[in-house]
Parts: C-alpha cells; sequence; structure tokens
C-alpha cells in the first residue's frame, strides 16, 4: 500500500556523486525563513549571537571534515550561503591537474552515481554544521527545542571558473542586495 502523502522531490541531481571531488554552492535557510542571524544595516550584515555562531561554525568545518576548502562565505538575516570544495584525499580522488593546480571546474567530476549521505559527502558537511550551529544556538537561549533549520538546502555544482566568480561575486554582494534577494522577507 502506498503512502498517503506524496513524495517530494529531491533537491539533489540525480546521478550525481555528493561524495566525489568538487565545488558546490550551498545555501541553508533558516526555519520558517526567520531572521534569526542579524539584519541588514546600510548594505552590510551586522549578526547578532545567532549569526556569530553560524559564522564560527562555517569557517570551524575544515577542522571537523578532512578534505574539504571553503570559499565565499556569508550570513544572512535567515539564510546562510557558502562554497564548499571536496578536495578528496589523493591526487586521483582529488581532480588535482598534473601541474598541481586545480579549479573548481577540476574538480567537478562527471562520474555518476548515487548521492549518499556518507562521511565526506556534501551531505554530511552540511548536516554536520546545521547539527553544530543548532546545538549551539539552542546552548546560547536555553532552548532546547528551537527549530534553527528548514530540512532541505539548495546546492549547485560549480562547473567552470567563470561560474565560480559569478557566484563568489553574488556572495560577497549579498548583503547590498538584499532587498532584492529571493530570501527576503521582511
Amino acid at each position: 500500500m502506498g503512502s498517503v502523502f506524496p513524495q517530494r522531490k529531491s533537491p539533489r541531481l540525480i546521478g550525481y556523486d555528493y561524495t566525489l571531488a568538487g565545488a558546490y554552492f550551498v545555501t541553508i535557510c533558516s526555519h520558517e525563513r526567520t531572521h534569526l542571524f542579524g539584519q541588514v544595516q546600510a548594505d552590510t550584515m551586522v549578526l547578532n549571537i545567532a549569526g556569530e555562531i553560524a559564522a564560527a561554525r562555517w569557517l570551524a568545518l575544515p577542522e571537523h571534515h578532512f578534505g574539504i576548502e571553503l570559499d565565499a562565505f556569508v550570513v544572512m538575516p535567515n539564510h546562510v550561503h557558502g562554497i564548499i570544495v571536496l578536495v578528496g584525499t589523493t591526487p586521483a580522488s582529488s581532480g588535482v591537474a598534473s601541474s598541481g593546480t586545480t579549479t573548481p571546474a577540476d574538480r567537478v567530476s562527471k562520474t555518476a552515481g548515487r548521492a549518499p549521505t556518507s562521511s565526506g559527502s556534501l551531505g554530511a558537511v552540511v548536516g554536520s554544521y546545521k547539527s553544530g550551529v543548532t546545538r549551539r544556538i539552542r546552548e546560547s537561549r536555553n532552548d532546547p527545542a528551537l527549530q534553527i533549520w528548514q530540512g532541505r538546502y539548495h546546492d549547485h555544482i560549480i562547473r567552470s571558473e567563470s561560474a565560480l566568480v559569478k557566484i563568489q561575486r553574488y556572495v560577497t554582494n549579498n548583503p547590498a542586495q538584499w532587498q532584492e534577494d529571493t530570501f527576503f522577507a521582511p
């Protein structure tokens, strides 16, 4: 007998293995897009304590996950944008060119596969981040039931250097564009 509720479509790219080396643009929204992390003032994001926790936990990700690098990142009032690069553990798995240099386009694997939430996957990194931020904010507010995040997150596989530059610019300029942002909700 089938489920009474329709199956939600997965936001992940079908057939893509999110454990393989690659660069990803990630957006994580607060629960019900609540302005939880601070506010934009004069085109600058001003973090509150929850926002400071969200920023600190993001910057600590490489300490907790071997084989990742961070790129552009911003905490907004009701979401977080960031670029995570899964670099792998060996030259063969990291997409590093023989010259020793690499670009996000080099890191993106064209190999199809299932998108597991295993250790080292994009899902594991994002899940760990969300969990750590939730725990710290709940502790800071002494509210063990406080909802912090939406259940899912958005990701975009960065496939070229030009796409990387465009996304970096978007992330950096996000506070100045807040009123036009798709996540803006006064």
